[in-house]
Parts: structure tokens; C-alpha cells; sequence
């Protein structure tokens, strides 16, 4: 079943947590806890105001954005943030309320998942050129928060033809929106799970999958046709429905296979077949909750460990290194962190500190992948979604 609606004004939200009555974080912008506190702040309820500390502006450079530029999502501003990952911030584009997702283009386009519709940014001249309204119905008012209405995942098709973006619909299942990114306009909305955090598309571009966290599944998208099915990912079982921290949060897809990889509080790693909707599990080692992940050309894997569930027998937040004959080294990181972006050679990790379940902070860790050397970089605020320009 499909819901469309051409002519609806662009009300979309974010949202990214682990239990439906609690937050995956406060909703505060307190400093956040060291790698190896074991203290856990009080999660919000769906309906906490959005914190309105002021955003003081980078200072702003000219000329075009140099490649390796880090692009950002400010999830505790109207912005996208533009970041040399040497000094620090260097720009900021507002995009709309609270910008969750991003995902970028050869043409140098950003597509970003705001509450107000997908924003597009020329990230050549760091302006944004668009702003495309969901076709989604009952998204509530345009609002920050976890559990806001609106666009989370977002992805781009390989041949650049089109732009996939999760919807969160508050109270039920959510949709998959398809915009064609020339008319930018959006051409199909197809149900699938409950808040899609996590969008991606196969490597030859004929299916789009929607992480759908509180529902406990993936749904696989037809790009042609939007015929949709869903594949249970609950390696831990569903007990505990919607207040359940053990959800699917994050996926990649494998470069040799096509094979849609999930981390699971750093035990386990669910690998899902998304042609027969089989999976097999392999031991992973962090033991930390974790949230995002990517995947490189050659299929290392790294996954962001947000901190533990149980502060008395779980591991802090980390990055997972994971090669693709599942060796795993764990490098430690200090305070929460969300999501993760490599750069293009391969030898540096930059992890968001933004919305994670114990607070979060306005940067972003500079992981050496070699040395596991770490530094903190000022970043936004409350970054989010990253990519590297």
C-alpha cells in the first residue's frame, strides 16, 4: 500500500532512539560522559522540548570547498555545518529544523533529511537550492526531538537518478519516499516499517532497504516497481516490543555480496540475504550498543559503539574496525558518538558526536584507522549524518 501526497506542504522530522517510551538520549546538550564513566542521564519522553542553546557561526572562507571537506548534520540547528578536518568548521548552510540524515552526489548536490521537507545544497557553493516537501501524510508539527515526525534515512542511487529518504510517521509505520532528483519532486511513497533510521540501496540500484528500528525489520524496496516485503532482524528476539533497546539501527551493504550487515551491541553481527530474507550471525567482540556503521570498497567494516546499555557489565563507546574476514580491532573513544564516515583513502574514520543515548557533544572524533590514534574536532551542532566531500 502506497501513501502519496502531491500537493502536501513539507512537514518531516528525525528521529533516532531505542525505545519508544525512552531516548537513546537526553535531550539536552550537557557535556558528555568520558569513555569510561559508567553514568547514564535520564532518557526524555517523546514530547521533551528541543534545547535552545545558541549556535555561535564558523567563520566563513570563500572560494570553492576543497575536497575532504567533512559535510555535517546539526541536529540541534537549522543547519548543515561544513568542516576541514584539520582546523574545524569552516561554513554553515541553513537547511532546515532539525537535518538528520545526508547523503552526497558526484554532481557535489547534498540531499539532507530535515523536519521541513529535503534540503538541497550546492556544496560547491556551500548555498542550499531547494527545499523538496514529503508526499508523507500525519507527520505532526514541524519540531525537533527523537520521536518528531518526518525524514531519517536518506540514500542515493547509483546512477544519481533518484533519492530515497525514510520517513518517520509518529504512531505507526513509516514510509519510503522516492524523489527524482531532477524535477526534485517526490514520485512515490511506499509503507514500510516503523522509524526507517537507515536507508540503503544495492549496489546495482534495483532495490532500497529501510532499517526499520522499531519494528524490528528491513524492508526491501523494488526501485522499479515499489513492490516492498519485510525480513525480521532480532537477533535477540522482539520481547519488549517498542521499549526494546535491541533493534536494528544501521545498515551496510557488503561490496562482495550484496549482504546487508547489522551490528548488534557488539556481539553480534546479523548478515541478512536480502534475495531469500535468510540470516546467519558471527560473533562480534566491542559489547557496547551500537548505532551506525559503514562500509569500505575493499568490505572493512566499522561500527559506532554509542556506550553500554548496562554500565555494570558493558563495554564504552568505541569504533569497530571489522575486516572482511571478521578480524575486529576496538578502539576506544571518549563520550557518545552516532554515525561514521571514511575518508577516500581509506585511512582515517570520522565518527559524529551527536545524538546518542547518553547526551552528546558538538564534534567529531578523527580516528587514525592505522595507529588508533584518536582527536577531537569541533563540529556543529550536535552533528549527526557526515560524509566527506
Amino acid at each position: 500500500m502506497r501513501r502519496l501526497v502531491l500537493a502536501a506542504t513539507a512537514v518531516v522530522v528525525l528521529a533516532t532512539g531505542c525505545a519508544a517510551q525512552q531516548s537513546d538520549a537526553a535531550d539536552n546538550n550537557s557535556p558528555a560522559p568520558s569513555a569510561s564513566s559508567t553514568t547514564t542521564t535520564a532518557p526524555d519522553s517523546p514530547t521533551s522540548p528541543k534545547p535552545s542553546s545558541p549556535k555561535s557561526s564558523p567563520p566563513k572562507t570563500t572560494g570553492k570547498t576543497p575536497d575532504g571537506t567533512l559535510l555535517v548534520a546539526d541536529f540541534g540547528s537549522d543547519t548543515v555545518t561544513f568542516v576541514d578536518p584539520d582546523r574545524g568548521a569552516i561554513d554553515s548552510v541553513r537547511v532546515g529544523e532539525a537535518p538528520y540524515g545526508l547523503v552526497v552526489g558526484e554532481d557535489g548536490r547534498a540531499w539532507v533529511a530535515t523536519a521541513e521537507g529535503v534540503a538541497v545544497v550546492d556544496t560547491h557553493r556551500r548555498e542550499r537550492t531547494d527545499l523538496v516537501a514529503y508526499g508523507t501524510e500525519d507527520l505532526g508539527p514541524v519540531t525537533g526531538g527523537e520521536y518528531r515526525g518526518g525524514g531519517m534515512g536518506i540514500a542515493l542511487a547509483p546512477d544519481g537518478d533518484h533519492v530515497y529518504v525514510g520517513v518517520n510517521v509518529p504512531g505507526g509505520n513509516g514510509t519510503l519516499e522516492t524523489i527524482d532528483t531532477g524535477t526534485r519532486e517526490v514520485t512515490d511513497v511506499t509503507d514500510v516499517g516503523r522509524r526507517p533510521f537507515d536507508v540503503d540501496v544495492s549496489r546495482d540500484g534495483r532495490e532500497v532497504y529501510a532499517t526499520d528500528h522499531d519494528s524490528f525489520d528491513v524492508t526491501v524496496v523494488d526501485a522499479r516497481t515499489h513492490d516492498a516485503r519485510r525480513i525480521e532482524v532480532a537477533p535477540y528476539g522482539t520481547e519488549g516490543g517498542l521499549g526494546s533497546w535491541l533493534k536494528p539501527h544501521y545498515a551496510a551493504v557488503r561490496p562482495s555480496d550484496g549482504r546487508l550487515l547489522f551490528p548488534f551491541e557488539g556481539e553480534k553481527l546479523v548478515v541478512v540475504d536480502p534475495d531469500t530474507g535468510r540470516s546467519t550471525i558471527e560473533r562480534m567482540t566491542a559489547n557496547t550498543h551500537q548505532h551506525g556503521v559503514t562500509v569500505t570498497p575493499d568490505g572493512t567494516l566499522l561500527a559506532v559503539g554509542t556506550g553500554p546499555i548496562d554500565p555494570s557489565r558493558d563495554e564504552g563507546p568505541s569504533l569497530t574496525v571489522r575486516t572482511k574476514d571478521g578480524k575486529e580491532k576496538v578502539i576506544p573513544l571518549d563520550g557518545p558518538h552516532e554515525d561514521v564516515a571514511v575518508s577516500a583513502d581509506g585511512r582515517t574514520a570520522y565518527v559524529t558526536g551527536g545524538f546518542t543515548r547518553d547526551g552528546y557533544w558538538n564534534g567529531i572524533s578523527v580516528v587514525d584507522l592505522g595507529s588508533g590514534d584518536v582527536r577531537r574536532l569541533a563540529a556543529g551542532e550536535r552533528p549527526l549524518g557526515i560524509a566527506v566531500l
